[in-house]
């Protein structure tokens, strides 16, 4: 962390980063290889997304995740404009880093109107709608964190692409990996008009039935994932500075190395949870920080 720092900031970023180790391993892990100042500020914007969302699923009624997402609008408020809401280190941390690295606050609205669309949307009818959603719940942190990470500014309009298309990969993983744990709570994350295309129906998704039609279905997003996963790959090479890249690959190679173990078991996520060891994602993630860091990477994955 940069030199002169306000102790209070500093305390808040302290927070910030304890918040991302208790809840995301893999985020915490990638983050590591950033400078200090930059790594400060991914710890604030990631607790953030983090407290908003733990606040809306942990609600129990609508009115109360309802109340999660307005006080979520506070917190965003005090940030933007130097006031404050509980929790203060939160909204200091927020702050310092919005300020620092100029994201605009559009980012973080379209973040808050994803978890506000899971308080009335348990089903989506078309992939239009799903990618939109994705769009919302992952590409907007890629965008926030090419704002912390510097881009060559001459290519803006590739790096913000790839952002978005490699949130949107990171997503569809992370749909794939949870299919059994969302039809637990009653949300499917699989578009209607694609179960309907290969013949799965809504029970048997509810009812974890693993057959071929299932096995199909899922093929068919993980195509998606891996053409988004290329699209993404264009942007690291963009990025400033050898550990900007390093974090970016290792993050996306983390959750690609997620996508290729749901591969590998026929897309079998209801027997158990598909989660690479953590010695496993250690190693892959140090092999991704060195490919990543260099300059002119064909391809990282």
């Amino acid at each position: 962390m940069a030199r002169g720092i306000d102790p209070q900031i500093a305390d808040a970023y302290r927070e910030c980063q304890a918040f991302t180790r208790r809840r995301a391993t893999n985020f915490y892990i990638a983050f590591s290889a950033l400078p200090g100042d930059k790594r400060q500020a991914i710890y604030a914007a990631y607790a953030y997304a983090g407290t908003v969302d733990d606040a809306v699923d942990d609600a129990g009624t609508q009115e109360e995740r309802a109340a999660a997402l307005s006080q979520a609008q506070e917190l965003l408020n005090a940030a933007y404009s130097g006031g404050d809401a509980e929790p203060g280190w939160l909204t200091a941390g927020l702050a310092d880093a919005i300020q620092r690295y100029d994201i605009p606050r559009e980012h973080f609205e379209e973040l808050v109107l994803g978890m506000e669309h899971d308080l009335t949307y348990t089903r989506y009818e078309r992939w239009a709608d799903l990618e939109q959603y994705c769009y919302r719940a992952a590409s907007v942190i890629g965008l926030i964190c090419i704002c912390i990470f510097g881009y060559d500014r001459r290519r803006t309009d590739l790096a913000i692409s790839s952002a978005v298309s490699m949130g949107k990969a990171l997503q569809i993983t992370n749909i794939m990996r949870d299919v059994k744990e969302d039809a637990e709570r009653g949300r499917i994350y699989i578009a209607q008009e694609d179960l309907a295309l290969h013949g799965v129906t809504e029970d048997e998704i509810l009812g974890s039935e693993y057959n071929d039609r299932f096995r199909r279905l899922m093929a068919d997003y993980a195509q998606r994932a891996y053409d988004f996963y290329r699209e993404g790959e264009r942007l690291i090479p963009l990025l400033d500075g050898p550990r900007s890249r390093a974090c970016c690959n290792g993050l996306q190679g983390v959750y690609r190395m997620i996508l290729d173990a749901i591969v590998a078991r026929e897309y079998d996520v209801y027997s158990q949870r598909v989660s690479p060891s953590k010695a496993g994602r250690v190693v892959r993630m140090l092999e991704l920080w060195l490919r990543g860091a260099m300059p002119n990477v064909a391809r990282v994955g």
